[in-house]
């Protein structure tokens, strides 16, 4: 006999920036009465009066099913959450959440914990170890995403019943969400394109060419591929959306943070006055240098990630960088 869950009728997300905005926004466009947890009080109160987030997702008016709050707890009762709080904060934020034994808590930040070296399951798992623990990963920009353009995305749990329920509570016709048991797979794709595409944004702030990004998406994937698989993932889950999709997606658009960075970084642009004047939050500038330890403890090559940790840290300027990449020794593809 199959196992059967409850239907989600209710669903929380954690984070008011773009991602946790839009992701709202799918949900409630299902036909779920949402509740939007957003850390700025003046996100909260715009959302709650005005139906728009101006300061991370402008120009789209937002569903009267999403209701704001700045109340973990109220989050906490929904039937299923959606953590989309940066890597780097969602420890912090799931020490203040009381999440009850067996909720569904979908993982949608794309990195790697600095220090710990922890994926955001096991971030959860450490400090919410009596949730269900699902991933939300794949290709998709949030302002694309909230203004209901077609996307494809995976979610990946353990649990099939529970991944089910979840696709049939925030799936529609232009949000498609595929399933798969691999997280560990939809977590490394996530994490690693983040870096790649500072690097394909570096080489395009540099204009070294079509045929430059061309090699650095496909020799990215190649390092992306080979750490989840080191790490338990199975190859055909990086080659699918929360992996090749999502890194295609990623580096070949200013619409993404990272490549952005990367391309005024590669302008020359220092790297602390492109942070300063954001708000959002380019997940690989914080991953990289994990990503890079990450290959250490595995013992897997990833130069790409490597030099985009060295830039970033300082350790080697960009001309270097690219010196050292396009030096090294020619060997098989494979």
């Amino acid at each position: 006999m199959k196992d059967s869950v409850p239907p989600i009728e209710t669903v929380a997300v954690l984070g008011g920036g773009a991602w946790g905005t839009a992701l709202a926004q799918v949900a409630a466009t299902a036909g779920r009465s949402v509740t939007l947890w957003a850390f700025e009080a003046d996100v909260v109160r715009t959302i709650n009066s005005e139906r728009r987030n101006p300061d991370f997702l402008p120009g789209v008016a937002l569903n009267a099913a999403i209701r704001a709050t700045g109340d973990l707890a109220e989050a906490a009762a929904a039937d299923a959450i959606l953590a989309v709080a940066p890597a780097q904060h969602l420890r912090s934020v799931l020490k203040r959440l009381k999440v009850p034994e067996g909720k569904l808590v979908a993982l949608c930040a794309k990195g790697v914990e600095q220090g710990t070296l922890a994926l955001m399951t096991e971030v959860l798992a450490a400090e919410a170890p009596q949730a269900t623990p699902a991933v939300l990963s794949g290709p998709g920009f949030a302002k694309d995403v909230a203004r209901g353009l077609p996307t494809a995305t995976t979610i990946a749990c353990g649990n099939a019943a529970r991944a089910n329920a979840l696709v049939a509570a925030i799936g529609l016709p232009t949000f498609r969400p595929y399933v798969t048991d691999d997280l560990i797979g939809a977590e490394i794709g996530g994490a690693v394109k983040n870096v790649i595409a500072i690097a394909c944004g570096i080489a395009e702030g540099r204009a070294l060419g079509e045929g430059a990004r061309a090699a650095l998406i496909t020799r990215g994937f190649a390092e992306l591929t080979r750490l989840g698989v080191a790490m338990g993932a199975r190859a055909e889950t990086l080659a699918g959306l929360c992996g090749l999709g999502d890194l295609v997606l990623t580096c070949v658009s200013q619409s993404s943070r990272n490549t952005s960075l990367g391309f005024a970084l590669g302008q020359g642009r220092a790297l602390g006055d492109i942070l300063g004047e954001r708000r959002s939050i380019a997940e690989g500038a914080a991953s990289a240098p994990a990503v890079a330890a990450l290959a250490a403890r595995h013992g897997v090559e990833m130069p790409i990630c490597a030099a985009v940790d060295a830039i970033l840290g300082a350790r080697a300027s960009i001309d270097e960088a690219i010196g050292a990449l396009l030096s090294r020794p020619f060997k098989s593809e494979r």
